[in-house]
C-alpha cells in the first residue's frame, strides 16, 4: 500500500491537481477518489492540495467542467456526480485527520456543488445525469451516478452538521433519491450490461441487508471472473481493476468481507512492480487495456484494502450505512454491522 499511494503521489502536479496519470486528463470524480487514496497513506498535504486545486476550479453555479487537461477545461459538460463528490473527499479527510481548516475551506465548493445535485433532481427523485446547455437538467438519470449521489448527499449533511449548517433541502433530496434507488428502477436509463449498475446501489449505501446481499448474489455469475476480478461490461470479456475493488467495497458493505477479500486479492494480477495498476484485462486475447496505469485504480485498491481491514478512522466510510445521517434508511441487521470495527453503533467526531 506504500508502494501504491507513492506512485499515486508521484503522478500528482505541483499545483496539487491529480490526473488519471502524469500528463494525462483529470475529471473530478477520479481526482476525489485518488486523493482519498493519499489521504489513507498519511499524504494529508498531497490531498488537501488536491480538494483545494478543485475547490478553485468550481464554476460559479457549483459545477465542473467534465474532464480538464493541463489546467484547463477540455470537456466543459457539466456532470451531477462531479458536482457532488467532493462532499465524500471532504468527510473522508475529516474521518481521517479532523483538519477543519480543511472543512472550512471546502465547505463552500462542497455547499454550492450539493446545492446544484438538488436542482438537477427530477420529480421521482432521482437526479439529471447532466446540465443542458439552457442551465435545465438533462432527464436521462443514471443509476451508478445516483448511487454515488446518495452517498455524497449524506456526507454533505454529515459536513453540515460539523458546520451547524442545517441543509433540509439535502435531506428531502436524499430521502427522495433513496427511494427510487430501492423501488424504482424504471426511473435510471438502462445500462444494465455495466458491471457498475449492479453494484453501486450498495456501494453507494442505498441498499443494505439482506437485500444487498441478494442483489450481489443475483448477477454474480454475470460478471464475476473467478481468479481474474470483475468484468466492467457483461458481454465482454475484459475484467478491470477499479470495477473489482469497488465490488471488494460492496461487499464489505454487505457483511461479506471473505469475498471481498477474495475480490482484491484477485484483481492483483494488474500489479506494477512499481505499486502502480493497469487499468484492465482482456482476457480472451491475454492482454492488459487499455494500455494504462490511472490514479483511480490504484486509489480504487487502497480505499478497498483499508474498508476490509478497518486499518485507519475513515474504513467504515464505505462498508458501515449507519455512519451517516440516516436519510429514512433501513435499519442495519447485525450480520451486515457485526464484523465492522465498533459495529453498526460507531460514534463519528
Amino acid at each position: 500500500m506504500r508502494a501504491t499511494v507513492a506512485w499515486i503521489a508521484g503522478e500528482q502536479d505541483a499545483d496539487g491537481a491529480l490526473p488519471w496519470f502524469r500528463d494525462g486528463q483529470l475529471d473530478p470524480w477520479d481526482s476525489v477518489e485518488a486523493a482519498m487514496a493519499l489521504d489513507i497513506g498519511g499524504e494529508h498535504h498531497r490531498a488537501g492540495a488536491a480538494y483545494r486545486w478543485l475547490a478553485g476550479r468550481q464554476r460559479p453555479d457549483g459545477s465542473w467542467a467534465a474532464e480538464y487537461r493541463g489546467g484547463a477545461e477540455s470537456a466543459p459538460a457539466a456532470e451531477s456526480n462531479h458536482a457532488g463528490y467532493l462532499a465524500v473527499g471532504a468527510w473522508h479527510s475529516w474521518l481521517l485527520t479532523g483538519d477543519e481548516r480543511l472543512v472550512t475551506d471546502l465547505w463552500p465548493a462542497v455547499r454550492a456543488g450539493l446545492d446544484l445535485v438538488t436542482r438537477m433532481q427530477l420529480p421521482g427523485g432521482a437526479i439529471g445525469w447532466a446540465l443542458r446547455p439552457d442551465g435545465t437538467p438533462d432527464g436521462t438519470a443514471l443509476l451508478t451516478g445516483n448511487a454515488s449521489l446518495f452517498q455524497a448527499l449524506r456526507c454533505g449533511i454529515a459536513l453540515a452538521g460539523l458546520r451547524g449548517e442545517a441543509q433540509p433541502d439535502w435531506e428531502l433530496a436524499v430521502a427522495d433519491l433513496g427511494t427510487a434507488l430501492r423501488v424504482r428502477p424504471e426511473d435510471f436509463a438502462d445500462r444494465s450490461r455495466y458491471s457498475m449498475d449492479w453494484y453501486y446501489p450498495v456501494l453507494g449505501g442505498a441498499v443494505t441487508g439482506s437485500a444487498a446481499r441478494d442483489r450481489l448474489a443475483a448477477d454474480w455469475d454475470r460478471f464475476v471472473v473467478p481468479g481474474l476480478g470483475t468484468r466492467c461490461v457483461a458481454d465482454r470479456p475484459w475484467v478491470t481493476g477499479a470495477e473489482t475493488c469497488e465490488l471488494a467495497l460492496s461487499l464489505a458493505a454487505a457483511g461479506q468481507r471473505d469475498a471481498a477479500v477474495e475480490q482484491l486479492a484477485s484483481m492483483q494480477h494488474l500489479r506494477d512492480d512499481d505499486g502502480s495498476y493497469w487499468t484492465g484485462y482482456v482476457f480472451a486475447d491475454d492482454a492488459r487495456w487499455p494500455v494504462e496505469r490511472t490514479t483511480w485504480t490504484a486509489a480504487a485498491v487502497v480505499l478497498a484494502a483499508d474498508a476490509i481491514s478497518g486499518a485507519t478512522p475513515a474504513a467504515a466510510l464505505f462498508t458501515d450505512p449507519a455512519t451517516l445521517p440516516s436519510a429514512g434508511m433501513p435499519e442495519v441487521d447485525d450480520r451486515t454491522a457485526g464484523w465492522l470495527p465498533g459495529g453498526a453503533g460507531t460514534v463519528l467526531p
